[in-house]
């Protein structure tokens, strides 16, 4: 298996230790960052959304103007765009970008944020309504005739696009989402389920339990996860910097008149604070502080250490059968460069060595 690295671009600058100054959007900004995870070696970008941050789709399209190979991960979210538009729009994408796009469908695990746009249906109903939708997407890329669909949430008569994704048989889909009922939906749908950053206990059970949900439908599925890590020349520089960086969060949230997190509305916080109760540090180099601190929102752990005790705990995962890291860092665009000069390589080396040694046994016992 071969290892891929996404990171993770925003339309400006900003983290839980950096305030936004300037606009919501900051093209100069987008395209130096873009640039700088293609220079990095990662494989491909995220690009998130939320219910007040600028368009993904338009966020995207501009980052691939600006870059040559690198790919993109697009967070899109079910019930707002019809899906069939919403199909021809990301196969249009994918035809601008060269094949480059793919798709992190987000059903919503807080009703707040759901609600600013609009959205008042409940959390599993969601997923139920994302699990249509995602079967609509897939029938429009892929049908060679019009069809007709009539379900509980979309009803259509002659659906039908005349563009059809660049990549076959349609635009990969990237799926996250912890609960029971996201579980389904990830087994039915996803190419690749993606994980926030659990222990290696929490991570390995969700791994068995979303592989036991794909085989109900005879289907095999790959897995992402999601880190923050610090790193430093000595092990005791990254832990100081980590500090750095759980007091600077604190200060800002105090400055910014937000109150310790309380748990944030979805079942992948619920596991992330599962793990922060163990104690601030996990797994030798999982640190969770900063999840504590914010409630469980999004990926706010973190591996701490040196680029070699990092690399190794991230091995650990993939032993797992995660083969996909979805890692940024605190300073964005300084992280990104760190990365692709002192982890990732460093990462894509002990794999190769990992794989090398697999494929060497069957011959090894043979001889023997």
């Amino acid at each position: 298996m071969s290892v891929q690295f996404i990171g993770m671009i925003q339309p400006h600058e900003v983290s839980e230790t950096i305030t936004r100054k300037g606009p919501a959007v900051d093209p100069a900004y987008v395209r130096v960052f873009a640039q700088a995870h293609e220079h990095a070696g990662f494989d491909r970008i995220l690009v998130p959304a939320s219910s007040s941050s600028p368009d993904t789709l338009l966020t995207v399209n501009y980052a691939a103007a600006v870059t040559d190979k690198i790919k993109f991960l697009l967070a899109h979210r079910p019930g707002f765009v019809a899906p069939t538009l919403a199909a021809r729009q990301l196969a249009t994408l994918d035809h601008y970008t060269g094949g480059r796009v793919a798709v992190h469908y987000i059903t919503g695990g807080s009703d707040e944020d759901q609600q600013r746009d609009g959205d008042f249906v409940g959390h599993d109903e969601r997923y139920a309504r994302t699990d249509e939708y995602l079967g609509l997407l897939r029938q429009v890329w892929t049908a060679d005739k019009p069809f007709d669909h009539e379900g509980a949430y979309y009803r259509v008569k002659g659906a039908w696009s005349e563009v059809k994704p660049v990549q076959a048989p349609y635009v990969p889909i990237y799926f996250g989402g912890a609960s029971a009922p996201a579980l389904q939906v990830a087994g039915k749908h996803a190419d690749v389920y993606a994980l926030w950053g659990e222990s290696l206990e929490q991570a390995g059970d969700l791994v068995r339990r979303v592989r036991a949900e794909a085989a109900r439908h005879g289907r095999t599925v790959q897995f992402s996860i999601s880190f923050r890590p610090i790193l430093g020349a000595t092990e005791d520089e990254a832990w100081a910097r980590a500090y750095r960086i759980l007091e600077e969060t604190r200060r800002l949230r105090v400055d910014q008149g937000y109150a310790r997190g309380g748990p944030q509305q979805s079942e992948g916080a619920r596991r992330l604070l599962a793990d922060a109760a163990k104690g601030d540090r996990v797994d030798e180099h999982l640190w969770t502080a900063i999840a504590r601190e914010t409630g469980g929102r999004s990926n706010t752990t973190s591996l701490v250490g040196t680029p070699e005790q990092v690399a190794n705990a991230l091995l650990k995962y993939y032993d797992l059968g995660i083969t996909t890291f979805l890692i940024r860092g605190f300073d964005p665009l300084l992280d990104t460069i760190a990365y692709g000069r002192d982890l990732l390589p460093l990462v894509r080396a002990k794999v190769a060595e990992r794989e090398a040694a697999r494929a060497a046994q069957p011959a090894e016992r043979k001889a023997a």
